[in-house]
C-alpha cells in the first residue's frame, strides 16, 4: 500500500466532476438521496463517475483542519485490542472519524485511525502514552 499524497487546490480550476461528486456525497449524507445512484443523478454525474472519485475527493474545511489527527498503530492480532484502543479514545473525548486496518501479518495489524481531537481532555501526546500502555499495542505514531 503506497503513501497517500494530498494537494490543496482551488476548486475553481478543477474539472466540474469533482464538485459534482462532493454534491452527491452531500445528498447522501443529508438524506436527500437514498442511494448512490440517486445522489449521482441529482448531482448530474454518472454512477461510475461517483464511484470512481468518491473515496478520493473531499471538501476542505479550514475550521476543522487543526482538530483532526491521524494515528498509525501497530496492534497484536489478539481479540479485543482494537476495542480497548477505541474505548481509551472514548474515555478521553476523542471522536473517531475513520479506522482502517490492514489484514494482520506475522501476528500484528497496522491500523490508521483518524479522529477529531477538539474536545479531548488530554493532549495528543498524552493520548499516545495512554494508548502505548494498552495491552496489545506495539506502537503508536502521529500521521503517516
Amino acid at each position: 500500500m503506497g503513501k497517500l499524497n494530498f494537494v490543496l487546490v482551488s476548486a475553481d480550476i478543477l474539472p466540474q466532476v469533482y464538485g459534482k461528486v462532493l454534491a452527491a456525497k452531500e445528498f447522501l449524507a443529508s438524506g436527500d438521496a437514498s442511494s448512490a445512484t440517486e445522489a449521482a443523478k441529482m448531482a448530474g454525474i454518472s454512477r461510475s463517475a461517483y464511484y470512481k472519485y468518491k473515496d478520493r475527493v473531499f471538501e476542505y474545511n479550514p475550521e476543522n483542519a487543526e482538530e483532526i489527527e491521524t494515528l498509525m498503530l501497530t496492534l497484536l492480532d489478539t481479540k479485543g485490542v482494537l476495542f480497548a484502543v477505541t474505548n481509551e479514545l472514548f474515555l478521553v473525548g476523542a471522536n473517531v472519524l475513520s479506522i482502517n486496518q490492514e489484514v494482520p501479518q506475522n501476528g500484528v495489524a497496522k491500523v490508521s485511525l483518524t479522529m477529531r481531537v477538539a474536545e479531548m481532555t488530554v493532549s495528543v501526546e498524552e493520548l499516545i502514552e495512554k494508548l502505548k500502555a494498552v495491552n496489545g499495542v506495539k506502537s503508536v505514531n502521529i500521521g503517516g
